[in-house]
């Protein structure tokens, strides 16, 4: 395998999770209403959602540990085919509740590929460079949830589960490119791993992807659920997703130059402020039009501050942590989502104001304890490297 540049490995990166993520999204906005089809509640239905993210929360960090010390590239080429293999099942004509152990593998896999693509990107770039780097992944994964609702468009729900066949056929595809990609680590260093070091960034980093969780799993459970509620077409929901989706793709490069040249911390708080807004109010709009609209809106302030909050993370890591701090932050964000979904899906049933507002509240106010965690951090990385 020939050695290649950074920038040439961060575009087959880039093919890779878009290729993944467009496999993973051709039928998950009507997953909710599959799940209703095949004998679900509401209730039951938060818990399948949520078995994907509780397995991602079980293994996450021990699949960062392993692509330490084993490679990025092993573990990424064998969660790409377990997902495969996951996705495939829901072909089968089983009641509801059994999709939650499709979802948990499906789930454990996700977190792999995201701690092995994100760590490789990392390790490959100088903190002044990150923020534009780890910002292309971000697009390529946004660009792959734009692309694969709208690929799927003429699935109903009832074929479902062929477009989760289809994923997984994908899947196999980006497992293959990721084969034949040089990832620039070796496939196993005996030397015993560093010491993974834990301070007040890394907490502050872990608490943004805390607060960020909590919004994603409302949005999970509830959104498809809600529109449905406020008499949006299928055609709507689609399309819900894919234009919140591309407004983060245009917008990208633009939050990785902020993140490297601008105060990293103060955009990550006001992007998850801004998410927290935008959870609170969308439960009282009727119109669904101006639902499309908010949706695009709310992705203008993800796009620019998520890799504020992703390069905030890795800053000062030592190459060989990278791994597991990714593994540990995609815990934390994964085990709010999980939380989220697992307790949404019950509280909607309730009221359908109720989870946006309460997940609002709780996201705001753990956004604002970064303004501590990170109070001794450098924010504006270029002027930490200026001459």
């Amino acid at each position: 395998m020939a050695n290649s540049t950074p920038q040439q490995t961060l575009r087959r990166l880039t093919i890779i999770v878009a290729i993944q993520w467009m496999g993973a999204t051709l039928g998950l906005p009507l997953l909710p209403l599959f799940l209703e089809h095949r004998g679900g509640t509401p209730t039951v239905i938060g818990f399948i959602m949520s078995a994907f993210f509780f397995a991602g929360v079980a293994t996450q960090f021990g699949f960062g540990r392993l692509a330490d010390k084993f490679g990025r590239r092993p573990v990424l080429v064998a969660s790409l085919i377990v997902y495969a293999i996951a996705s495939m099942v829901y072909l089968l004509p089983v009641s509801a509740p059994w999709f939650a152990l499709a979802r948990a593998v499906q789930g454990a896999s996700a977190g792999a590929i995201e701690v092995a693509s994100m760590s490789a990107v990392a390790s490959l770039f100088s903190e002044e460079k990150r923020g534009r780097a780890v910002s292309q992944i971000l697009a390529a994964q946004l660009f792959g949830f734009a692309i694969g609702p709208v690929v799927g468009v003429a699935v109903s729900v009832n074929s479902l589960g062929w477009a989760f066949f289809v994923a997984g056929l994908i899947s196999i595809t980006a497992a293959v490119v990721t084969l034949r990609t040089n990832l620039g680590d070796r496939a196993y260093d005996p030397t015993p791993l560093p010491k993974l070091r834990v301070n007040s960034q890394l907490v502050g980093a872990l608490v943004a992807a805390s607060a960020s969780g909590l919004a994603i799993g409302v949005y999970e459970v509830c959104w498809t659920l809600l529109m449905h509620a406020h008499h949006a077409s299928t055609l709507q929901i689609r399309l819900s997703w894919t234009l919140f989706s591309v407004p983060w793709v245009v917008l990208s490069r633009v939050g990785g130059w902020l993140a490297d040249h601008a105060n990293r911390r103060l955009i990550a708080l006001a992007g998850l402020l801004n998410n927290a807004l935008f959870l609170s109010i969308y439960p009282h709009i009727h119109n669904n039009n101006l639902m499309l609209f908010l949706g695009s809106l709310e992705s203008v302030g993800a796009a620019l501050s998520v890799p504020s909050i992703s390069s905030l993370m890795s800053q000062g890591a030592e190459h060989r942590e990278l791994s597991r701090r990714q593994g540990l932050f995609a815990t934390s964000n994964t085990a709010a989502l999980a939380i989220a979904a697992g307790v949404s899906g019950a509280m909607f049933t309730v009221d359908a104001a109720l989870p946006f507002t309460v997940m609002a509240i709780v996201s705001a106010s753990l956004a604002a304890t970064t303004l501590w965690w990170w109070r001794h951090v450098e924010g504006n990385i270029s002027l930490k490297v200026r001459p």
